[in-house]
């Protein structure tokens, strides 16, 4: 899916107002405090958080499963300016190729239910520890699953992006699956004059919620744990929030 994705999935995110409200609350939990900071971002997409984050100065590297997300991220970080070490890797190989020195580890924009079984969750997150330094952050963004599962949620709210005669419309629902899983789809409407073009991509997520991943982190050694309902540090409220925000801490 997300390779097909990857060159709308910049128009899809409105970036600047994405990073202006989600970047103030990643620096309050990795602060510089003077000294360079390392940061992986795990499932890193296009890579806009990794390129942000490089040029307020840390040192960053982004890794994701999908070859094309990795060439739009280098693009955008020569765009940019900046280094960043990119490589085409997932969940439960980070640490065996970058090492275990990050201060920070960050897996957002709901990435971590595209793992789809307990084994797989548990090694992501093992492996997440294992690239992180004692007293090193892990930091994850997901979709408030309780909430849309108690609500049975299924469209999201829509996107669209228009470019001089171009335009774009993406339009994301779930199927609700008997597995307990969700199929996740994404229509993508194009014109530019003409008659709409139409393009559905999908893929199968596991609609963590709250109770597991807590007590999948636990169970892996995390030894402070805490929940926001959104990227500003809000409450988190299973009914309202959201997102799942966590934020956890390996043991110094």
């Amino acid at each position: 899916m997300y390779d097909d994705f990857s060159a709308d999935y910049d128009r899809f995110v409105d970036w600047p107002a994405r990073l202006a409200a989600e970047l103030p609350f990643i620096e309050r939990l990795v602060p510089q405090a003077g000294s360079l900071r390392y940061v992986l971002d795990a499932a890193c997409g296009t890579g806009m958080h990794a390129v942000a984050l490089a040029r307020r100065g840390y040192r960053v590297a982004g890794t994701d499963l999908s070859p094309e997300m990795i060439a739009r991220a280098r693009a955008n970080a020569a765009a940019a300016g900046v280094d960043v070490r990119w490589e085409v890797v997932g969940f439960g190989e980070l640490s065996a190729r970058f090492g275990t020195d990050f201060d920070a580890v960050l897996c957002l924009g709901n990435s971590l239910p595209h793992v789809l079984t307990p084994s797989a969750l548990r090694a992501a997150l093992v492996d997440f520890a294992a690239c992180l330094r004692p007293g090193g952050v892990l930091l994850i963004q997901n979709l408030n699953y309780d909430r849309i599962l108690a609500r049975r949620e299924r469209w999201m709210e829509p996107q669209a992006r228009r470019e001089g005669e171009q335009e774009w419309l993406f339009l994301r629902f779930y199927d609700f699956d008997p597995d307990g899983l969700l199929t996740f789809h994404v229509i993508r409407l194009y014109r530019s004059g003409g008659p709409w073009e139409q393009r559905v991509m999908s893929t199968r997520l596991w609609p963590l919620r709250r109770a597991e991943l807590v007590a999948a982190l636990e169970g892996v050694g995390f030894a402070r744990i805490t929940l926001w309902g959104d990227m500003q540090g809000a409450p988190f409220q299973p009914e309202e929030s959201p997102n799942l925000v966590i934020g956890a801490w390996k043991e110094r």
